[in-house]
């Protein structure tokens, strides 16, 4: 989720490209409402949006959820975010501008390491 529409259009598209089921939503708050529903394995999520900061949603996710893997992306190298995403436990925490090849790659590492632990 990313509160840039051309940025979640990109990752929709390139990222259904590679066979992924993708939600995309446009705020926190409407992540939190489609979550239980989409049951995500992996969400990319953007520090800044509108209504709720990605850290607010991660820790509301946090309450009900502690499985879904959660890349958290933003403009901004606050370190102040990073600690807090860290303690949430974030898979990944990425500045954008990002490559989106390397942004494939990690997803990739991600989810693999997570079906490995389911089996």
């Amino acid at each position: 989720m990313d509160d840039q529409k051309g940025i979640r259009r990109l990752l929709t598209e390139v990222f259904s490209e590679y066979g992924y089921e993708i939600e995309s939503c446009a705020s926190g708050m409407a992540a939190l409402t489609a979550i239980p529903t989409f049951k995500p394995d992996l969400i990319i999520m953007d520090v800044k949006m509108p209504g709720m900061n990605g850290i607010e949603v991660l820790k509301k996710l946090r309450e009900t959820d502690t499985d879904s893997q959660v890349i958290l992306m933003t403009a901004y190298g606050d370190q102040h975010y990073v600690a807090q995403a860290e303690d949430l436990g974030v898979a990944k925490f990425i500045i954008k501008p990002f490559d989106l090849d390397e942004l494939k790659i990690q997803v990739e590492e991600i989810l693999q390491d997570k079906s490995f632990l389911e089996t």
